[in-house]
């Protein structure tokens, strides 16, 4: 069946690759020459890009593909990604679903939705979905073109070798694929050709990027995007602390389009609890992490993910954790209260730490990061900074917000239209809303 004149709507959960998977197949869908609308309208089809890294995560997943029956009784329900990927029995059990496809399938969408529709009459649930775990082929996804101009999410790597004992995710990605370099490369520079001036690169596990291609690194591949000319700034999504050496940061430094930003994936200040989570480095290795990026950058901004609350965390070991995060003064913290995964370790690990305790951890970490973003923010007042202009500042005229290099988040009054425009600004003052106000 063809698809042309159909409605599709997509919503998208979770991480930034899903996010990228959900631009390619927003592209896959006009290219077909469906309408695409928004998930609060009509639409003959409606597709959720699942989420597995949580149970909440599943569990908002499957309101989301409940919410569209509701709606239209005839819509074709389309759940796509990781829940997909692990929860198919589950997921095959709920009538409210029309179509399953895991991971490593969504290339395939338009095929699968045209023969599923083609046969509507008679039709039953589809399940695509291949056993990942033994798939070496990197899903050839592209992005054409996006709806927004100014920042891009470039997926470059899949899966993951590293089997954390909360972690659900080599099970719903497979193991780490790397796209080839020159497909990275075409696809970004036919984004600048429609106005993209930053690109974020991402994965799911990114620091492993060519550990399966033999002769590439992902610091090669960063080097490379950096001589487009019109990439204006490349960003990086988390790191692991392996991928900071003095030679990458040396190489790092001498690109201009290099945002000094690091997401280090650390999910515990304490020794013993990173052992149990099964993280393959030590919070000395942190240390001389941060320690040698600031000798390389002169105020970069170190940001990460913190997990509160994970099975067995004393007092003293949450304790150990709070004085590392002072010590090592990150600019910004997500903190996360650790939520049992089913199908992984440490959801049989004992003790599970109740709800009550883990919000009051939660909130003395966050608390911390409140402040430390503060110190950064005031640190750099006075300043003149580069922002990448990405929108008009909702419901106050003449006010645009972008983000400097370090992602600090800034609003700036102008009389002229800014949008997608490199500014240099002088800032000035720490708003209560989270942007530091600038000025030309």
């Amino acid at each position: 069946m063809n698809l042309q004149g159909k409605r599709a709507a997509i919503v998208t959960l979770g991480c930034k690759v899903n996010q990228y998977e959900t631009d390619a197949m927003y592209g896959m869908l006009k290219e077909a020459g469906v309408t695409m609308v928004d998930p609060k309208e009509a639409a003959d089809i409606y597709i959720v890009n699942t989420c597995s890294v949580t149970n909440m995560a599943e569990r908002k997943s499957r309101q989301m593909l409940h919410r569209a029956k509701k709606k239209n009784p005839d819509v074709v329900v389309v759940a796509v990604g990781c829940y997909a990927q692990v929860g198919k029995e589950e997921l095959s059990k709920d009538t409210n679903i029309d179509l399953i496809i895991g991971n490593n399938k969504k290339k395939d969408l338009i095929h699968i939705l045209e023969e599923h529709m083609g046969e509507k009459e008679s039709a039953a649930e589809s399940i695509e979905v291949i056993d990942i775990a033994h798939d070496q082929e990197y899903e050839s996804l592209h992005v054409e073109q996006l709806k927004e101009h100014t920042r891009a999410y470039i997926k470059v790597q899949d899966g993951c070798n590293q089997f954390c004992s909360y972690c659900i995710i080599p099970y719903a990605r497979g193991r780490v694929r790397s796209r080839k370099m020159e497909e990275v490369l075409e696809e970004i520079t036919n984004l600048t050709k429609h106005g993209c001036q930053e690109f974020v690169i991402t994965g799911i596990h990114v620091t492993s990027y060519g550990k399966d291609l033999g002769d590439v690194t992902l610091i090669d591949l960063l080097e490379e995007i950096a001589k487009i000319p019109e990439v204006k700034r490349i960003r990086l999504g988390s790191l692991e602390p392996g991928f900071i050496t003095k030679d990458t940061l040396d190489r790092l430094s001498k690109m201009e389009s290099f945002c000094p930003h690091f997401h280090l994936s650390l999910q515990s200040g304490c020794d013993s609890v990173l052992k149990r989570m099964n993280r393959k480095y030590t919070t000395q290795d942190i240390r001389e992490k941060c320690k040698v990026i600031r000798e390389h950058f002169q105020y970069p901004a170190l940001t990460t993910d913190i997990i509160v609350g994970f099975p067995g965390e004393t007092e003293e070991e949450f304790e150990e954790t709070r004085k590392f995060l002072e010590e090592i003064d990150l600019y910004e913290m997500h903190v996360f209260k650790y939520s049992i995964r089913k199908g992984t370790k440490a959801a049989d690990m004992k003790p599970q730490i109740n709800d009550q305790i883990k919000a009051k951890r939660s909130n003395v970490l966050l608390e911390m990061s409140k402040q430390h973003q503060k110190e950064f923010e005031t640190k750099q007042l006075g300043m003149v900074k580069e922002v990448l202009i990405e929108e008009k500042m909702h419901g106050k005229d003449h006010y645009y917000t972008g983000h400097t290099k370090e992602y600090i988040k800034v609003a700036l009054y102008s009389e002229e239209p800014l949008e997608n425009k490199i500014v240099k600004v002088k800032l000035r003052q720490i708003l209560d809303d989270g942007y530091v106000l600038a000025e030309c």
